[in-house]
This record gives C-alpha cells, structure tokens and sequence, in this order.
C-alpha cells in the first residue's frame, strides 16, 4: 500500500509523528497552490486538510492513489463525503476533539452578551464607571433550544445543566437522546418556549440560511441567537431585520455568512460578499455596533487543548482503519 500523506494544512505534529511512527511518509506542503495539489495528488495515499481546498469530483478523480481523507475539524462541507466514499476513500472528521471548545466558547459567548462584559469592560477603559446601564439577566430560568444534538449540541448542553435552566434539544435525524437534563423536542417546540436558540448544525443544502425570515417569526419570543456552527446557517438580512425589530434581542456570532471559505478573514469575507452582490461593508457595520452582538473570528473550536485533541483522534481513525 502506498503510505504516503500529504498534509495541505497545518495540523498539532502528534498527527504526522504517530503517522510516521506507523510507517507513512508524511509531506507538509502547506503552501501549494489549488493547481499544484491537483497536479500532486496523484502520488498520495492520504490527505490532512482544515478549510484551503475543496474535494471536489474533478480532484478526487485525479487522486488514483488516495485511501483517505482526514479533516481536522468537525464540518466535511469541503468534500464530496458521497463521491468520495463510492471511489472506497475514507473520509475522518474530529468533533471529538473541539466539541469542549466549542461549547465553552458559545457558553462564554452567551454569558459575556447577559452580562454586558464587553461593553462594561470599554466603559471601565475609557474612564466611565457606570453600573444601572450594565445590568444584566440571569440564565436561570430561561429556556434554551438547542437546534442540532451532536458532538457540539450535546457538548453544550452538558456545561448548561448547572444554570438551572429549561434545556430543549431538537435533531431532526437523532431520537430518543432527552435525560433528565435534556427535553428532546420537536423545532417548532423551540420556537414556541425559546428564549435563546443555539445553532450546532453542519452546512448542507438543508441547513442553508436555516435561521431565515420565516424561522425568525416562527418565533413566539424575542430570542438571542448563538451561531458556532457555520456563517451560512443564517440569513444575515434576515438576522439584521431581526435586530432592529428587536425580535431576535442579541446574537453570538463566532461565524459569518461572508467569512471566505478559507476562514481567511475579513479580507476574503469582503471579497465573498461583493461577488454575491451583497452590501458587506453595511452589514459588517452594523454588526460590529451594535452593543447586543457579540463577534469572534471561528475560533470557538481553536483552543490549545482542541489543537492536540483533534489530532490525537484522526491519528487513531485512521490507524483503526488501516491496521
């Protein structure tokens, strides 16, 4: 077999050390062009990538060697899992290793908007001391729905039992997941009782622009959103025109529709937004003002820990599936 592992993307170096003790041969070319990874793969037997390329069918038809695929991370959006796996590639993914980061970011995201952390925290800065205008409200007693139940899902809702809130779950392809902890429930049940909704779903053709006009005003409540899933979960428009009603009263946002695909940043978002003819630099404005929003740059799942984690759980997928 040839044991040849082209790493496109950076990864922790316990993924390529345990590789190599197994006998692959590991190249770290993170700098190829598109055209150079489609004119190399042909030589290798594996691939590590993040976000840099996508397998499509014309690449993965060029890869007559290729046996697997291994993302380091939990969304597979970027490959052709279908196509792939007819042609007997094995393709891994990593949830199990950022969904602790992913939920201590989104709990932290949602305590940081209740408490009005990051305004307080300018205020204190530039010199103001001012108390009434920061008060907060509690999570105690609140209901949240969880909207995907998976690794990151329940992850959080793990860290949520001791606030003492009412914790809803909903996945569509999931049954019988509810405890004492977790009422398993229909989507329309978190629209009815909600007051924060929390997205933990991949990006598919299904899940695109999920939270859109018709979603939001399915919504009995006013609802904070938190989105760690994927930008293009959320209809921004729709999600801008739920801020000035006031019907959604706070986003936390760790992804944007018009972040590059890369996760490039701010750059590649604004290249993104103007060829879908969409008015990024307003939408971006009034994002980063409005005091009920909070913003980080995909990093929920980019912690020291989920780094190390996510490499240590391909390293085993993979050994498991070629022994």
């Amino acid at each position: 077999m040839n044991k040849k592992v082209l790493f496109i993307d950076s990864c922790h170096t316990f993924l390529a050390e345990g590789l190599e003790r197994s006998g692959f041969t590991c190249d770290h070319l993170y700098n190829l062009t598109e055209k150079e990874i489609h004119e190399k793969i042909a030589a290798y037997a594996g691939a590590v990538i993040r976000s840099k390329i996508k397998f499509t069918k014309e690449l993965l038809d060029k890869a007559k060697e290729l046996k697997f695929i291994a993302r380091v991370g939990a969304g597979m959006e970027n490959i052709d899992v279908e196509y792939a796996e007819s042609k007997e590639i094995k393709c891994f993914h990593a949830p199990e290793g950022n969904r602790t980061a992913v939920a201590e970011h989104a709990l932290g995201m949602l305590l940081m908007l209740s408490n009005n952390l990051s305004k307080a925290d300018r205020e204190i800065r530039e010199g103001k001391w001012i108390r009434e205008g920061n008060r907060g409200w509690e999570l105690e007693g609140k209901t949240i729905g969880i909207i995907g139940f998976g690794n990151m899902g329940s992850a959080f809702a793990q860290r949520l039992t001791g606030f003492g809130m009412n914790i809803l779950a909903h996945d569509k392809y999931k049954k019988g997941f509810g405890s004492k902890n977790v009422n398993e429930c229909s989507l329309e049940s978190i629209q009815s009782e909600a007051d924060i909704i929390s997205l933990h779903l991949p990006l598919s053709d299904e899940t695109f622009h999920y939270v859109n006009n018709v979603f939001i005003n399915k919504c009995k409540k006013n609802f904070v959103l938190i989105n760690t899933a994927r930008g293009k979960n959320v209809d921004t428009i729709a999600l801008v025109k739920g801020l000035e009603s006031g019907k959604i009263r706070g986003a936390c946002l760790d992804v944007l529709e018009y972040e590059g695909t890369s996760f490039e940043g701010i750059n590649s978002a604004l290249r993104q937004a103007q060829d879908d003819s969409q008015d990024f630099s307003e939408i971006h404005r009034y994002l980063t003002q409005n005091e009920n929003v909070i913003l980080t740059p995909h990093i929920a799942g980019w912690t020291v820990e989920s780094n190390e984690k996510m490499a240590r759980v391909l390293l085993e997928k993979i050994l498991s599936a070629f022994k």
